[in-house]
């Protein structure tokens, strides 16, 4: 039933009444579509997508394959991977029953502290859009729709529900309506309205889903509200929006149908939605005759090997003073150091997590790769400062049947048990809830492992208590100060206290949460044990750097400093870690910094170490990728997607908050590595830069030195490999124009494209430079613009390394 027309649409459309069509235009549940068997139509489901499928339910019994964080996807600088894991998604979408995945997300890195910044490609609107297209290219290649997100000016997290963006129609225009311009020409099915304001009107209701979105790009497909984003009736029927998630309960249903009966929105508006909504249905095979049963599928050796992949593609080697790679036959000790060698994030926070089936740590796959020729020291080194983690399978077992876990319970209002089930862990976002439930229950016997002080925690909002053994750490109400969705039900604060536990004597935790109308359900418990002295734990980290031929330090962000719902309030690593990696380059020069963050962090030591190597959030197969690239199997294949800062004093664009409501993009089109040029300033690390395991030369440069508006032309450029190593290198074009008539930035990305070559080799990069590389908006006359004359052409490995610059004069259409 792909490409449904017009016509048979309407004949779909005109068979059902205005209440089956309004009952259309919202959710059927949280995560499903409302279905109409009178016209054969199925409902359909969305999951959550960006780093892996989830499904429909926040249940850790259903494991997903997990790739790396979208800051990695943008790094790679290469579509062709990056459209091979939009089919794994899509293959996974399959495998779970999802008709809808709900990514990419388009928006851009327009402030370090964007707690999200993990879930968005880069600061570039051309890498951005580019990398886009080829995710939803490959997720829709296999009939399940993409969502490009969220439609538009996201960019932050503080205030999203009310933040009103205020920005120029031009700076709207060329950065970041212009990833969503390439997800529309790429084909994509959905776009998401984000919960933001753009200039005074909320995105649910903005005259920017009708144009340019769908009037001037030609969107034919579905614009889907962020969920609970539609908050009225009138003003958001009216817009061009859709389709208003969740459901059942609506600000559509019965009001919109009593708005369109009122005459205050109009039943050719509704039926318009509908039509929307039935071309998507009839590209993911949701009419009749309906898409045969999706075939199981199970992670497999060649989907590892793809995410296995995917982290080497990722990683960006910021320095490296000849110590990578690491000769596996040369080494006789090897230490790995750093609290997240053994736990390390391998994705964001919020609402786009998913449960893996296995996780290769970075210590892990260090051991597997020098298993029989190196020995492997490890040494956590001090507390890296996160939260105490949920109560898992490792600590914990099940009070009644003693399986490794916990035991969830659902009482009623008199303390009486109305459902209970094994668990695999201590956070429980969705817990079923019967007729008369009253309050969640997570109980677990604790097996500590150490004596000392421990920390427990629960987290949801409401009255809570807290039990451990016969002891109350917490009993008190805990009212909620946010409606974040996020907030609500994916991560709710957590409430700590301590107690003092002895070692290998088991003891009994009961955590209950009395449910609040409005409030979710999500229940956290946590524990953590007794942190190690900082003082001897660093020293014990040295000694075993100092006795090591190499050492390995891993450290990173914590679930608490970049996730969904919260923005950042500093670019620090947190605890100890900037003193630990100083400790430890200065014990043994041979030392790798593994950065385990999903955005830009401060690296006060990077001229202090051997070599520092950026592994961003990478997924299930985070310790084999990253082995695969310290041993030299595989080359780092990223390219910085944004710039990085030595200090957040020294970033140019920061503001996050709002003031009175009004989060004003005074920077306009200046944001990334344009910001950095406009300031004068040098940063730590340029967008583009990345190095490899081999050196580059570049040599002649060919390019037009007239071209027509409006055409695209290509900029072709030889590299040679002076290296001893095959290698890949990244080819980027920039332009400038420093006497235009119209504010530009002092220069801008226009291009890239990626050569391989063998040792001694050359190569030769084909950059095609677009139309919109020249053009500009013009408010003055509503439309583009190229400004005629000579453009400066640059050609280099990063925004800050020009190799070659030449001219190149653009003429009138």
């Amino acid at each position: 039933m792909a490409g449904l027309d017009d016509e048979t649409l309407d004949r779909l459309i005109d068979r059902l009444s205005l209440e089956q069509k309004v009952r259309l235009l919202s959710g059927a549940t949280t995560w499903r579509t409302a279905g109409e068997a009178a016209i054969g139509l199925r409902e359909m489901v969305a999951s959550d997508g960006p780093a892996g499928v989830r499904g429909e339910a926040w249940d850790e019994r259903r494991t997903s394959a997990l790739l790396p964080s979208a800051s990695a996807l943008g790094a790679m600088w290469d579509e062709e991977l990056v459209e091979r894991l939009g089919g794994l998604l899509a293959t996974e979408a399959a495998r779970k029953g999802v008709d809808v995945v709900l990514a990419p997300t388009l928006n851009l890195h327009r402030s370090p502290l964007s707690g999200r910044h993990f879930e968005c490609f880069s600061e570039d609107p051309e890498l951005t859009g580019r990398t886009g297209a080829a995710l939803i290219r490959g997720i829709q290649a296999l009939g399940v729709a993409a969502t490009a997100k969220h439609y538009v000016g996201n960019d932050s997290e503080t205030d999203r529900l009310t933040a009103d963006v205020r920005a120029s129609e031009r700076t709207l225009r060329e950065v970041y309506l212009a990833p969503f311009e390439a997800a529309v020409e790429a084909g994509v099915w959905l776009v998401m309205a984000g919960y933001n304001a753009v200039c005074g009107t909320t995105m649910t209701a903005s005259p920017l889903l009708a144009e340019p979105l769908k009037g001037e790009w030609g969107f034919d497909g579905v614009a889907v509200s962020d969920w609970a984003a539609v908050r009225t009736t009138e003003d958001t029927g009216r817009a061009a929006l859709d389709l208003a998630m969740p459901g059942p309960d609506s600000p559509w249903g019965a009001l919109l149908v009593r708005a369109v009966k009122d005459g205050q929105v109009a039943e050719p508006a509704v039926d318009e939605k509908v039509r929307r909504l039935l071309r998507l249905a009839g590209r993911v095979g949701a009419l009749e005759p309906h898409r045969p049963p999706r075939v199981p599928w199970a992670v497999s050796r060649d989907t590892r090997a793809l995410l296995r992949r995917a982290v080497s593609a990722g990683s960006v080697l910021l320095r490296n003073a000849g110590v990578l790679p690491l000769d596996a036959g040369g080494l006789s000790t090897v230490a790995v150091i750093g609290v997240h060698a053994a736990v390390p994030r391998v994705q964001g926070g919020g609402s786009a997590g998913v449960f893996c089936s296995d996780v290769v740590t970075p210590l892990a796959g260090v051991r597997a790769r020098l298993r029989g020729r190196a020995r492997v020291v490890y040494e956590p080194g001090p507390a890296s400062g996160g939260p105490p983690a949920p109560l898992d399978t490792a600590l914990c077992s099940d009070p009644r049947s003693g399986a490794p876990g916990v035991l969830l319970r659902v009482l009623d209002a008199a303390g009486r048990e109305l459902c209970a089930e094994h668990r695999l862990s201590g956070r429980q976002l969705e817990p079923e809830l019967p007729p008369g439930a009253h309050t969640v229950e997570i109980g677990a016997v604790l097996h500590p492992r150490q004596p000392g002080e421990w920390t427990f925690g629960v987290g949801g909002f409401g009255r809570m208590t807290l039990t451990v053994g016969d002891r109350t750490l917490l009993d008190g109400e805990f009212p909620g100060d946010t409606d974040d969705p996020a907030v609500v039900h994916v991560n709710p604060p957590v409430h700590t206290a301590r107690t003092v536990l002895t070692a290998k004597r088991p003891v009994q935790v009961v955590a209950r949460r009395e449910l609040v109308p409005g409030r979710g359900r999500a229940t956290v418990v946590t524990a953590a044990p007794p942190e190690p002295d900082p003082a001897a734990a660093l020293e014990d980290a040295v000694r075993a750097a100092r006795d090591a031929d190499a050492a390995i330090v891993v450290v990173g962000t914590t679930e608490h400093s970049e996730t969904e719902g919260y923005d950042r309030t500093g670019l620090a690593l947190g605890g100890h870690q900037d003193e630990l990696v100083r400790a430890v380059a200065a014990a043994n020069p041979r030392t790798v910094v593994v950065v385990n963050s999903g955005g830009p962090v401060e690296l006060p030591w990077h001229e202090e170490a051997g070599a520092v190597l950026l592994a961003w959030f990478p997924g299930q197969e985070a310790g084999a990728g990253l082995a695969d690239v310290l041993f030299g199997l595989a080359e780092p294949g990223g390219r910085l997607p944004t710039t990085w800062a030595a200090s957040l004093a020294e970033a140019p664009v920061t503001r996050v908050r709002p003031v009175d409501g009004r989060l004003d993009y005074a920077e306009g089109l200046h944001i990334g590595h344009r910001a950095w040029l406009r300031a004068g300033c040098e940063p730590a690390y340029w967008f583009g830069h990345g190095l490899g395991y081999t050196t580059w030369e570049y040599g002649a440069v060919e390019a037009p030195a007239h071209v027509t508006a409006g055409e695209p032309f290509t900029v072709r450029v030889t590299v040679r490999n002076t290296g001893v190593r095959a290698g890949r290198e990244v080819v980027q074009v920039y332009l400038a124009r420093p006497d235009s008539a119209v504010e530009r930035p002092v220069r801008w990305f226009a291009g890239y494209a990626a050569v391989r070559a063998e040792a001694g080799r050359t190569a030769s990069a084909e950059v095609v430079v677009g139309p919109r590389a020249v053009r500009h908006w013009s408010e003055g006359d509503g439309g583009w613009s190229t400004e005629p004359g000579p453009y400066r052409l640059l050609v280099g490995g990063s925004a800050g390394d020009a190799r070659w610059a030449g001219t190149v004069t653009v003429s009138g259409c």
